[in-house]
């Protein structure tokens, strides 16, 4: 089902063990929505911002190609953030890309073991728009979490990305 924005952001309320996973490509838009749900009353879950709390600025105060590996703990400890909110009740949205289904499973299952339900929000972009937004972002003076995505890392993102269908997502058109 595709609907909008404003649509999907009505849809979710903080409720008692409910996850959030947001999906889609560097610059469609996840942690922007994230914070909208965070405003509403969700504890918000970014895997960038604790890359970068834990490490600093990617390409700056580690090397890009130490990224994999950095990257690794701090999705263990999404999961464990994430189980521990939905058995203490408590509504979240994790702001991660989610670009495979493997990754959107593994994050299924940890919200069911801990009695919880989830909601998949994949934002869709068209390339030109990314483009355009993840240029803005380099241009931007805060570091917090972003990676600084050029033309052709964008080109990987979306070659490897695997847009979920039929996982029971919600898609929301972004334009």
């Amino acid at each position: 089902m595709a609907v909008t924005i404003a649509d999907a952001l009505l849809s979710l309320r903080p409720l008692p063990g409910l996850a959030v996973l947001m999906c889609g490509v560097a610059g469609s838009g996840k942690t922007a929505f994230a914070m909208a749900l965070e405003e509403a009353g969700f504890l918000r879950l970014s895997i960038d911002e604790e890359v970068w709390r834990r490490h600093g600025r990617y390409g700056v105060d580690f090397p890009a190609d130490a990224y994999p590996a950095l990257l690794e703990p701090v999705r263990a400890w999404l999961r464990s953030q994430v189980g521990e909110a939905v058995r203490s009740g408590q509504a979240v949205v994790i702001d991660s890309s989610f670009w495979s289904r493997t990754h959107r499973d593994e994050f299924k299952a940890e919200v069911e073991r801990a009695g919880g339900r989830w909601r998949l929000i994949y934002l869709h972009a068209q390339p030109e728009l990314l483009q355009r937004r993840l240029a803005d972002r380099r241009e931007q003076t805060d570091p917090r979490g972003a990676i600084p995505v050029d033309d052709a890392m964008l080109a990987r993102f979306l070659r490897s990305f695997q847009a979920p269908v039929g996982e029971g997502e919600t898609t929301v058109t972004v334009a």
